[in-house]
């Protein structure tokens, strides 16, 4: 365990090196800079200002400065703004993890419990009409969701008030976020439980006369959420730093409304930031899993 563990580390660094690499060099490569679009100024201020964000560097240069700051836990200052990254990226992301949270245990627990029943109820009416709309909210995007009970729930029947910070405003952008993933554990859930209940000791505990609530919860569905926990971590991190749009259509001020901002700005430290912020959470949320399948299921090993 702690041999794999020390690999997926490295393998970890390695990750978040190359993603650096690319987000820095191709922000560099686009037309332009982080004051294009400003009034202009004197050749004076101009200067300052690539001294103080180390523009006027060579871009070799100034990537080997960012990573060295970064190692030290600077994330320097907005271009825009001035101010601090860190804090910003904290401060945001509490915003966007509290919508993720109710987003992923509303995917988790409806997937589960729909998926559970399609597969006890295999071809009959309920599993036909759950694998409908498991596969109507797998192919549609967030977005399109989200703009529709927008319109429908704000606009139209005014039912919840958008644009105001109120904890009853999660519920539309929960749904809309929770569609995907849960339609897509839902289509998990099934097809692992179909398999487990196919299993000669499911049949054993059956003639032994096990109560089907126990087979069911006991000897099935933990085996059968083997899948589901593989999806688990890719889904929680994407959930989380994937609501960008979700975020802009519902006026969430969110670490995706700062992410798609700063893009726009051209606010190079932030957009560097934000990108190292995500893709280490992403990759932490792998090695999460890998070490949670060992919890569910004490035949899988790591090696």
């Amino acid at each position: 365990m702690a041999k794999y563990i020390f690999k997926r580390i490295l393998l970890a660094i390695v990750t978040i090196f190359i993603v650096c690499a690319i987000t820095f060099f191709t922000m560099n490569a686009i037309p332009g800079g982080p004051f294009a679009g400003e009034k202009a100024k004197s050749p004076e201020v101009q200067a300052a200002l690539e001294k103080r964000f180390n523009l006027d560097k060579p871009v070799g240069e100034q990537f080997i400065i960012y990573m060295k700051n970064m190692l030290h836990g600077d994330f320097g200052i907005s271009a825009k703004t001035g101010r601090d990254i860190s804090e910003t990226i904290a401060s945001k992301f509490s915003v966007s993890a509290k919508l993720g949270i109710f987003a992923v245990l509303t995917a988790v627990i409806v997937g589960v419990i729909l998926g559970s029943i399609a597969a006890l109820t295999r071809n009959h009416a309920p599993d036909r009409i759950i694998i409908f709309l498991s596969t109507l909210f797998t192919s549609l995007p967030s977005f399109v969701l989200g703009s529709f009970l927008l319109v429908i729930f704000s606009v139209k029947l005014g039912w919840v008030q958008a644009w105001s910070p109120t904890h009853q405003n999660l519920v539309l952008p929960v749904i809309a976020l929770s569609a995907y993933p849960a339609a897509y554990i839902t289509r998990l859930t099934k097809t692992s439980m179909l398999d487990v209940l196919n299993q000669d000791y499911v049949r054993t505990a059956r003639a032994k006369g096990v109560s089907s609530m126990k087979v069911l919860f006991v000897h099935t569905l933990r085996n059968a959420l083997i899948p589901v926990v593989t999806y688990l971590g890719p889904m929680i991190a994407s959930v989380l730093t994937g609501s960008l749009v979700v975020e802009q259509i519902f006026t969430i001020g969110g670490l995706g409304a700062e992410f798609v901002q700063s893009i726009t700005n051209r606010d190079y430290p932030m957009i560097m930031g934000v990108t190292i912020f995500l893709a280490i959470f992403m990759v932490t949320m792998n090695l999460l899993t890998d070490i949670v399948y060992t919890l569910i299921d004490p035949r899988i090993s790591l090696d």
